[in-house]
């Protein structure tokens, strides 16, 4: 496999991916729609082309489209320098080395779990569902069921695990020297080497409001009173979408499909297992919030339920008594008694980010944030705030709509500069062992190409990607 040279920014393996997966997604629903404005239309019986395919290996196919919005995206965050014709040619090889990864998996039978791949697939419906906000619109715009949907979105996250394993495999153990890292910085042309935009330290330490029992009893309250129209024979699905929180209600009205042991939070498996097919429970608490579920049957180790769940808010009190906390421990940190990455390890609630001592990361787990890719309140609460110090608490809601306060240390802050040894050592180290990662997969495409079959559309010759 023969791969175009791009420069430093741009050879990162992980990025490719990313972008190429993305595109890949947006293929997948671009397609959904294409496919629906034919049928609308009557386009599909005139030969309407919905796409084209350039590349095939074994059964698995490569689309035009995949590869002109992998470049888009390029373009988009990246600012698209270099030669357009040799970067498609970069992202259709790694498409192609992609598809030969899934073929050879089938041949050496590496799988994926189906519960991660449908735990993946439930995420990423959900945010579709979210962006048009109703499920009959969604499957109106794409001319499917949402169950149809689903199992496109399904079949594409289950590659890209499989992708992932495979690197995994191929790459494992892969580490880079100090003098590899220099040597690799020093094959940038000088007068390539590109500008890093400025960046942050940052990290964070969080404290979720513990609600009181006076709210968890007002929900338990509205819950019975669901319960109680259940049982007099209202629509469990209706209204689960009219009350509960789980963000996969909109595409599964609260039925949560088959379950084994071990899948489910334990006070969830244990009511599960507790109740008759049928039956609906008192309401009961997890860490996601509190719930009503009833059993529609169950046979052997697995179970078939659905559920209703309600997250009880907060009080302004309960706001304040997190508050308090946060601004005792600001004053332990400033007195010197402990870190703040101390502190964040032991006291934060952000499972994100304690574990990294509070700090936000990239990608690469470098903790040098660019101010562009800080969260917008992350950035304008530093912007007032000198290096070195922490912020008084700040109530905020968590990614997953939690009520919370946390405290920010701005640890650092680094001026736009041109990349160098001294200033930029982790972010060499990622590249270099990227750059060594290609290379060690491009040596595996050549050495297993021969097991599958592989066909590339003779528009994209030129990449000599067979070559």
């Amino acid at each position: 496999m023969k791969f175009i040279t791009m420069p430093y920014v741009k050879r990162n393996l992980k990025y490719l991916n990313s972008v190429i997966f993305r595109a890949a997604a947006c293929v997948l629903f671009i397609g959904l729609g294409l496919a629906a404005q034919a049928q609308d239309s009557g386009e599909e019986s005139q030969g309407f082309v919905v796409d084209k395919i350039v590349a095939k290996v074994d059964n698995y196919i490569v689309l035009k489209s995949e590869v002109d919005k992998a470049y888009l995206d390029y373009v988009t965050n990246q600012g698209g320098r270099g030669n357009a014709d040799q970067i498609k040619c970069q992202f259709l090889a790694i498409l192609i080395r992609n598809k030969l990864m899934l073929a050879k998996a089938e041949i050496d039978s590496v799988v994926v779990s189906d519960d991660e791949v449908d735990a993946n697939t439930e995420r990423r419906i959900g945010i579709i569902a979210s962006q048009y906000g109703d499920v009959k619109e969604l499957e109106k715009q794409f001319g499917k069921t949402m169950e149809q949907i689903k199992g496109d979105v399904r079949d594409m996250v289950r590659e890209q695990m499989i992708v992932s394993e495979m690197e995994r495999t191929i790459t494992k153990d892969l580490t880079v020297t100090p003098a590899e890292i220099k040597r690799f910085y020093n094959k940038i042309p000088k007068d390539s080497l590109p500008f890093l935009d400025a960046e942050a330290e940052v990290a964070q330490i969080v404290r979720v409001a513990k609600v009181s029992q006076q709210q968890k009893e007002q929900t338990k309250g509205e819950l019975m009173a669901i319960r109680d129209e259940l049982l007099r024979g209202a629509d469990f699905a209706t209204l689960a979408k009219k009350y509960s929180s789980d963000p996969s209600v909109a595409t599964n009205g609260g039925d949560m499909g088959w379950s084994g042991r071990g899948r489910m939070v334990p006070q969830f498996e244990a009511m599960a297992f507790k109740l008759k097919p049928g039956e609906i429970s008192m309401p009961f608490e997890t860490d996601f919030g509190i719930h009503i579920m009833q059993l529609v049957e169950r046979r052997g180790n697995e179970y078939h339920s659905r559920h209703i769940l309600m997250s009880p808010s907060p009080s302004p009190e309960d706001l304040k008594v997190a508050e308090k906390y946060l601004d005792s421990l600001r004053t332990v940190i400033n007195s010197g008694k402990i870190t703040f990455q101390a502190a964040a390890k032991e006291y934060s609630d952000d499972m994100t980010t304690k574990g990294n001592g509070g700090f936000f990361a990239d990608e690469e787990g470098g903790t040098r944030i660019p101010y562009k890719d800080l969260d917008p309140v992350v950035y304008f609460a530093i912007d007032s705030m000198k290096t070195g110090t922490v912020s008084k608490p700040l109530v905020y809601r968590t990614e997953d709509q939690k009520e919370a306060v946390r405290i920010i240390f701005y640890k650092s802050k680094t001026a736009a500069h041109e990349l160098s040894l001294k200033d930029d050592w982790n972010k060499l180290q990622s590249a270099t062992l990227n750059e060594k990662k290609n290379g060690v997969l491009n040596r595996w495409f050549n050495k297993v190409r021969q097991d599958v079959f592989i066909s590339i559309d003779p528009s994209f010759n030129f990449c000599g990607i067979l070559d």
